[in-house]
C-alpha cells in the first residue's frame, strides 16, 4: 500500500455521530419493517429491506469511511463520492419504501407526541407536496449540483468542513426529492407514467454531461484547491480532473439513462399489448 494511502487510513477516525445516526435509522426501519411485513408480506420483501440497508451502508461508505479522506485529496474520488450521494443512495433508500416502516419503527411516544403533530400541520404538508412536484424537484437537484461545482463554492467547501457537510446534505436531500418523483414510493399516490418522465431523466443527464465535458476538456485545473494542496499520490491535478470528469460522465449518464431505458420499455408495453 502506498505511504499516502496508509497516512489517510491512519488519520481516519470513526465519525461517531454519523455512524450512530445511520445505525439508529437502520434499527428503526428494521423494527417498522418487521411490523408491517406481517400484514403486507408481498410488498415489504427481503429485497426492500436489503435495498434500504444498502443505501445506508453506501451513505456511510461515501462520507463516513476512509473514502472521504481520499476524496479530500483526489478530485476523481470526490466526484465518485458525489455520485454515490446523488445516484446510488437515494434510489436504494426509496426502493425500501421507507416512510411507513420508519414511522412504525419509532417509539410510540415519539410517534404520537412529536412526529404525528408535525405531519398534521397543513403548512408542512403543503411544503412536502410542493417539494415533490417534478419540476421543483428537478430544479432543486440540478441547482444544487451545479452551484456546488462552481469553483469558488467547491473550494470553499473543501476548506471548511462544516460547509462540506452542508454540501453533502444538499446533494443527498435534493437527490432524494429527484428520485422520489421517479419511484413514488408507497404510500405516495400512484402517478401514471407518461413520456414526460423521459424528458425529466434525459434533461438531468444533459446537465451532468455538460459539466463533465467542461471538466474533461478544460486545459487547466478548474479547482484551485487541488493546485494549492498537491495530492500525496503525485497525480497531476489536470489528469485527476479528467479522470473524475470521465467517471462522472460515464457513471452519471448510466444512472440516468438506465432508468430511462427501463421506463421506455414499460411505456411501450401497453401499446404493444393493444396492437397485439
Amino acid at each position: 500500500m502506498p505511504d499516502a494511502a496508509r497516512d489517510i487510513f491512519a488519520d481516519w477516525s470513526l465519525p461517531i455521530w454519523l455512524t450512530l445516526i445511520i445505525v439508529v435509522t437502520a434499527a428503526i426501519y428494521l423494527r417498522g419493517w418487521l411490523v408491517i411485513r406481517k400484514t403486507r408480506p408481498e410488498q415489504f420483501t427481503d429485497m426492500r429491506l436489503a435495498a434500504f440497508l444498502s443505501g445506508l451502508a453506501t451513505l456511510w461508505l461515501a462520507v463516513g469511511s476512509p473514502v472521504d479522506g481520499f476524496a479530500d485529496a483526489l478530485l476523481s474520488v470526490h466526484m465518485l463520492e458525489h455520485l454515490l450521494l446523488m445516484s446510488a443512495v437515494p434510489p436504494l433508500l426509496l426502493y425500501g419504501l421507507p416512510v411507513v416502516p420508519l414511522l412504525r419503527g419509532l417509539p410510540g411516544p415519539a410517534r404520537r407526541w412529536i412526529v404525528g403533530p408535525l405531519l398534521r400541520l397543513s403548512s408542512l404538508r403543503r411544503l412536502g407536496h410542493w417539494l415533490v412536484m417534478p419540476l421543483v424537484a428537478w430544479m432543486l437537484m440540478n441547482l444544487a449540483f451545479l452551484s456546488w461545482h462552481v469553483p469558488a463554492a467547491y473550494d470553499f467547501a473543501l476548506e471548511h468542513e462544516n460547509w462540506h457537510v452542508v454540501e453533502h446534505l444538499c446533494f443527498l436531500g435534493t437527490s432524494i426529492l429527484f428520485w422520489y418523483c421517479i419511484l413514488w414510493p408507497w404510500p405516495a399516490r400512484t402517478h401514471l407514467r407518461n413520456w414526460g418522465i423521459l424528458i425529466y431523466l434525459v434533461a438531468a443527464d444533459l446537465i451532468n454531461t455538460m459539466l463533465s465535458a467542461f471538466l474533461a476538456f478544460c486545459d487547466r485545473p478548474v479547482y484551485r484547491h487541488y493546485v494549492d494542496h498537491p495530492n500525496p499520490f503525485g497525480i497531476d491535478p489536470l489528469q485527476d480532473q479528467v479522470l473524475g470528469a470521465v467517471g462522472m460522465w460515464v457513471l452519471g449518464s448510466f444512472a440516468f439513462l438506465l432508468p430511462a431505458m427501463v421506463l421506455t420499455l414499460q411505456l411501450l408495453r401497453p401499446q404493444r399489448e393493444v396492437n397485439a
